[in-house]
């Protein structure tokens, strides 16, 4: 008798690869309906669970046995441990960060200098060059995008927009930096120099940067800062009132920064930051401290208890100002448990339909249409887009289309660095906008904002695809291989 591992494999069929999705795409649905905002805090995961239920049993259906299911949604799972590690981490750096008085700095410094006119074309700008330099989109919206949401509330100034200019500065230096993971994996994967890559990169991404930067200009001009001057002096002088404020405060973010230049991996990283901040907190905020312990135990014992505490639950204040209490409280690893769940969840649907064929099978359907370059490039980026929602990781948004699509643009004759340009123009780019991504579950938890809310007006990785897509139509800049290449 055959055991259940020698049973034949059925090929998935394309009714077979709807049913999943059709079962995440009404859930998902359902889940926003009735929760709205609050549907990343454990309905999404639900939804994605049931789909992975959904997945699972078509995968049996087909051949396929738990065993191997399992197998797969567990090396779905592992493949996210180290983002899952940062993002942990990334919560006690917020926490230490708040209570050293790093993030109240640059919120200060940041009301006095910014013109609200310009803030939103600032704050997409300085995330460029900042990404740019460190290579990390995750961590300049932690660190640079958290501040500048705090100025934008300062401000009186659209959080939705600021979080927006955020994400498109911070993708846009991250797409473009060697030190990026994804600007080194996508010519990787493909076969493409990386120095080739990033140049052919440069056509579609400068442009499309450009263009954004004009409409959050526009805006900005546009924009109608809510806080009067005499708002600002108030949140300044709370600041002042409760924080040390000082230049010396920017040392960890300083710190974080130059590792970061230096190629040190983002854990150690961010780690040796949040540690920094909590030595900053107890040598320059000892009268913030004071307020905050327990002395029954002990000074000593009290400063250690809010340390430990400001790691796993982050830190909160009370200024008399409920705005502000919100604007300066936040952080804690235990804040990231609810988007650690969603990634989970989302990358076991994701591997249960890569391990089942159901992705391949929406690939072939796409390639027998895909007739011209123009077409085949939509097709890449189309594809890469339904990965980042299907699969939920940016990695794997790279990774599958690129194996998928990469003998077939050799076939027609066209360069590597076509296709890893146009899995960053779909992949890269896109994976933040998706709330059940790893990227936009990420982002949600350090910006406070549902990427939904925020995708509209993210609009360097918007217009990024779009206009990769007309480049492949009018044939600019789409790179051949030579005669003498193709022996």
């Amino acid at each position: 008798m055959k055991s259940l591992e020698e049973k034949p494999i059925k090929p998935a069929s394309f009714f077979d690869a709807l049913i999943p999705i059709s079962v995440l795409i009404c859930l998902l649905g359902a889940a926003v309906y009735l929760f709205g905002d609050n549907s990343s805090s454990g309905p999404n995961q639900i939804a994605l669970l049931f789909a992975t239920f959904a997945a699972a049993l078509i995968g049996l259906k087909n051949g396929y046995n738990w065993k191997k299911l399992e197998d797969a949604m567990i090396e779905g799972i592992t493949l996210s441990l180290g983002a899952i590690l940062i993002l942990l981490m990334v919560g006690a750096l917020i926490g230490t960060w708040l209570l050293s008085g790093t993030v109240p700095t640059l919120i200060y410094y940041g009301l006095q200098v910014i013109n609200p006119s310009w803030f939103y074309a600032a704050s997409c700008l300085i995330c460029g060059i900042v990404a740019m330099s460190i290579g990390s989109s995750w961590t300049t919206a932690a660190t640079i995008g958290v501040a500048l949401l705090g100025v934008a509330t300062g401000l009186g100034l659209e959080q939705t927009v600021t979080a927006g200019a955020v994400i498109s500065g911070a993708y846009f230096g991250d797409k473009l930096s060697p030190l990026s993971e994804t600007t080194n994996l996508a010519p990787a994967v493909v076969g493409a120099d990386l120095f080739e890559h990033i140049q052919h990169m440069l056509w579609t991404t400068v442009p499309s940067f450009v263009i954004a930067l004009i409409i959050f200009i526009f805006m900005g001009f546009n924009a109608t800062a809510s806080s009067e001057a005499g708002r600002i002096d108030e949140i300044t002088a709370i600041l002042q009132q409760n924080f040390n404020i000082g230049l010396e405060m920017l040392v960890p973010l300083i710190v974080l920064l130059v590792l970061a230049i230096r190629k040190m991996p983002a854990f150690p990283a961010i780690s040796i930051g949040a540690v920094l901040g909590a030595v900053w907190a107890v040598l320059f905020q000892s009268d913030l401290i004071a307020s905050q312990i327990d002395i029954s135990q002990g000074q000593l014992v009290g400063y250690f208890k809010l340390i430990w505490t400001t790691f796993f639950d982050g830190f909160s204040i009370s200024t008399q100002d409920d705005n502000m209490d919100a604007l300066l409280s936040g952080g804690g690893m235990s804040g990231m448990l609810t988007t650690t769940w969603l990634i989970m969840t989302a990358l076991m649907f994701g591997a249960i339909m890569e391990k089942t064929g159901l992705l391949d099978v929406f690939v072939k359907s796409i390639l027998k249409i895909a007739k011209s370059t123009g077409s085949l490039i939509t097709a890449t980026i189309a594809t890469c887009i339904g990965t980042n929602v299907i699969a939920a990781d940016q990695y794997i948004a790279i990774v599958v289309p690129g194996r998928m699509f990469k003998e077939e643009y050799a076939n027609r004759g066209l360069k590597p660095v076509n296709l890893s340009r146009t899995l960053e123009d779909g992949g890269t780019i896109t994976s933040p906008l998706i709330p059940w991504n790893t990227c936009g579950a990420y982002m949600q938890s350090v910006l406070l904002i549902n990427p939904f809310d925020y995708a509209l007006y993210a609009f360097f990785n918007l217009i990024n695809p779009v206009l990769a897509i007309i480049y492949a139509y009018l044939g600019i800049k789409i790179l051949r291989i030579k005669p003498k290449q193709t022996a």
